[in-house]
């Protein structure tokens, strides 16, 4: 999948360093990727290639130690904190494999946050029914319609993953990170999420990067590359790899 108006999250020679023990640890070691408008892309990788490193340095939750990333041309791995804060809240869209819900929180006050942090509280009580509305909304597209009061200690392992996906997609991001989305399900409520992923992508054309190490979920994307001592090898179509 190509644009002729290129693409719209580019990383280019990314490298990124950790000291852990007086060590340092060199995780990614010149990363290049080009994802494009509307694309469903899987990253494979084993355990430990930095699959989880490479996402969040492409949705400013860190910065590389030397590389350059885009947005639609425009350079992002370099902005003031605050212009961060606001890519994550309205650009990007987050699904972990640990679903981060706050435990003392119901399904529709977690999936709720980022609206009260994107409108500010004063925000948030002139629009309060209706960010009610679309949370209750989002809710009923990933199927949780009947668990919004139920708080996550009363949620499946899939219940809580389909409202991290709502979380994510409340404030209508233009892309969707996928860290391991599947990774801490059963093998048939994983094929439940990555339909309601495919559905999205295929509705509305939400751009989606899912890192895996999960062969069996390739078939489902668009375009599978692979995570490998650090660096990208091959871009191949999903219905061709591995057939």
């Amino acid at each position: 999948m190509h644009d002729a108006a290129g693409p719209l999250l580019s990383a280019v020679d990314i490298h990124k360093t950790y000291r852990r023990d007086a060590v340092n640890v060199p995780v990614l070691r010149g990363v290049n990727l080009e994802v494009y408008e509307g694309e469903f892309l899987c990253v494979l990788g084993a355990s430990g290639s930095g699959k989880s490193t490479m996402l969040h340095l492409l949705g400013t939750i860190d910065q590389p130690d030397k590389g350059i990333i885009t947005l639609s041309g425009e350079r992002i791995d370099n902005l003031p904190t605050k212009r961060c804060d606001k890519l994550r809240n309205e650009t990007f869209g987050f699904v972990f494999q640990f679903y981060h819900l706050l435990p003392e929180l119901n399904t529709l006050e977690n999936v709720l946050v980022p609206l009260m942090i994107a409108n500010g509280i004063f925000g948030w009580l002139g629009q309060r029914d209706t960010l009610r509305r679309r949370a209750e909304e989002a809710l009923d597209r990933v199927g949780l319609s009947h668990r919004l009061k139920h708080k996550p200690r009363e949620l499946s392992g899939g219940e809580m993953q389909r409202a991290a996906i709502a979380r994510a997609l409340i404030n209508k991001p233009r892309i969707l990170l996928a860290d391991e989305p599947t990774g801490n399900l059963d093998v048939e409520t994983g094929k439940d999420i990555m339909r309601i992923l495919r559905g999205l992508n295929d509705s509305e054309n939400l751009t989606i990067i899912m890192v895996t190490h999960n062969l069996d979920l390739v078939a489902d994307t668009d375009r599978v590359v692979r995570l490998v001592a650090g660096q990208v090898e091959g871009s191949i179509p999903a219905p061709a790899y591995g057939y």
